[in-house]
């Protein structure tokens, strides 16, 4: 029997994304078991011998391809100039009249989603629709019906910054709404070439290669590998250096990481992690997804704000000396967030992201980014290089925090969305507040007086130091190196092929 258990483990889907626990439950109600085990096609064909008689004594067995011969046409066939011909079937003989039960893929979709219902992490979406130039106020699916969004990733409200609006206005009239197709197909743009050097010259890197989204960059440098995955404890440094220990250092490694954990707040130890790269022989991949236009004197991110005054001596030349920046091999980051677009992008040496526009199927066969949002990303990026201006609610229940997002949306007209699992680990469910620039005085009085704020906050949260410095915060955009404003960037080579 414990033979049979490992090789269910093994082979059987329902058995591998089962709980023991919850499968212990099952077998207390047959019925509950027999009801699943109905859905297996296995398993499913297993109870119907049992239950009925069959007028065959065994399965049917698959085939590549089987219709019904044209030459003898019945009350269940229909004639079609596309069917094969009898002689040029794999099995003309098969029996349509069989009376196996195909597998049940509506009753186990329904299933899958009530499960979701049932532990609270079936996700509602609200009906949200952003006003430009009121911003941070939005109307529901009524124009009367208003709201104040506390939610959004347009963490600097740059999605109604008029020079960003105004470029994109004047390169859609120019150009169409659409790229017309991947770059290997449409052909390339001066959009892109003007983006991705862009990207590369805020990151200090040889080369940069924009993607629909981060997530599709990310996935392009990680999933699509199909490399063995350790994942590393939140942070911890010792356990990282356990992982990595274990294989020689020839071995190819790359330690992937997040600068700043959104749903945290905590910041990673990027010097600490480079170290410990280069010492183990690996690469490293830093995901600046929720830092990049929110650090750093230029907004490069967190790596660039560890090196504050060197970049902000250097602006948009690379430093003499060695940065924690340009110790790291790739930076990936997001366009949809700080900087009020959408779109991801990575960055690195020239050989490095020349690979990946050979190879990576994300970029290969997605159609790229529309022109006028690759220059409002463009104009975004040159807005927030050249510009100094002067908390997650921890809940740890789903349903709780459903609860309280809608009590604020309905009671309040404040918009948080409840963000819950795999988002977040089951009990770490929680409202995200994220403050921007349009959040005033006023309008924050409003939630603080909404009575929620406070509730529930991490204990780590109150630890954590803020890297933007008291000094830091008082700069202006007089203390800025001059060749950050409106910098001629020449276009790399690698966004067109590298000969």
């Amino acid at each position: 029997m414990e033979s049979v258990i490992k090789v269910s483990m093994s082979v059987c889907p329902f058995v591998r994304s089962t709980s023991t626990q919850k499968l212990r439950q099952l077998s207390k109600n047959s019925g509950g078991l027999v009801q699943r085990a109905r859905q297996c096609p296995f398993m499913g064909n297993a109870i119907e011998k049992q239950e009925h008689v069959r007028n065959y004594s065994q399965a049917t067995e698959s085939r590549r391809a089987s219709v019904s011969s044209a030459n003898q046409p019945s009350s269940t066939t229909f004639a079609s100039p596309y069917r094969l011909q009898n002689e040029k079937l794999v099995n003309p003989e098969v029996d349509f009249n069989a009376r196996e039960d195909s597998f049940d893929f509506h009753g186990f979709l329904n299933d899958d989603l009530n499960k979701k219902r049932l532990d609270k992490s079936y996700r509602y979406f609200n009906n949200i629709n952003r006003l430009a130039k009121d911003f941070p106020k939005a109307h529901r699916s009524q124009e009367a019906e208003k709201v104040t969004v506390w939610c959004s990733n347009d963490y600097l409200g740059m999605g109604k910054n008029e020079v960003v609006l105004n470029e994109m206005k004047r390169t859609l009239d120019k150009y169409g709404s659409g790229a017309g197709g991947t770059r290997n197909i449409a052909g390339h743009n001066a959009q892109a070439i003007r983006l991705e050097s862009e990207l590369a010259a805020l990151h200090k890197h040889e080369a940069a290669l924009v993607f629909s989204s981060c997530f599709v960059a990310n996935d392009a440098g990680i999933r699509n590998s199909r490399a063995q995955k350790q994942i590393f404890k939140h942070n911890d440094l010792a356990d990282l250096e356990a992982n990595l220990a274990q294989h020689p250092k020839s071995t190819p490694k790359l330690i992937a990481f997040e600068a700043v954990y959104s749903m945290r707040g905590s910041i990673a130890p990027i010097e600490a992690i480079c170290d410990l790269a280069q010492k183990y022989g690996a690469l490293t991949f830093l995901d600046e997804v929720h830092a990049v236009g929110m650090y750093g004197p230029h907004g490069a991110g967190v790596a660039e704000h560890l090196d504050f005054d060197t970049y902000l001596k250097s602006g948009i030349n690379k430093p003499v000396t060695k940065t924690v920046m340009s110790r790291v091999d790739m930076i990936t980051g997001t366009l949809g967030k700080a900087y009020g677009c959408v779109g991801g992008y990575v960055t690195g040496k020239a050989n490095l992201i020349d690979w990946f526009r050979s190879y990576a199927p994300g970029f290969i066969f997605t159609t790229t980014l529309p022109p006028a949002i690759m220059a409002g990303a463009s104009s975004s990026i040159r807005y927030q290089r050249a510009t100094l201006k002067d908390l997650p609610v921890l809940v740890g229940n789903a349903a709780d925090a459903k609860r309280a997002s809608d009590l604020l949306l309905e009671k309040h007209d404040i918009y948080v969305q409840a963000i819950n699992f795999p988002t977040v680990p089951i009990g770490e469910e929680r409202l995200r507040i994220t403050p921007t620039p349009g959040h005033g005085k006023e309008i924050s009085n409003h939630l603080i007086e909404s009575g929620l704020c406070g509730v529930g906050q991490e204990e780590d949260t109150l630890k954590i130091q803020h890297l933007w410095t008291d000094e830091q915060l008082t700069l202006t955009d007089a203390d800025l190196n001059p060749n950050v404003i409106n910098p001629i960037i020449n276009p790399i080579g690698v966004s067109s092929g590298v000969a």
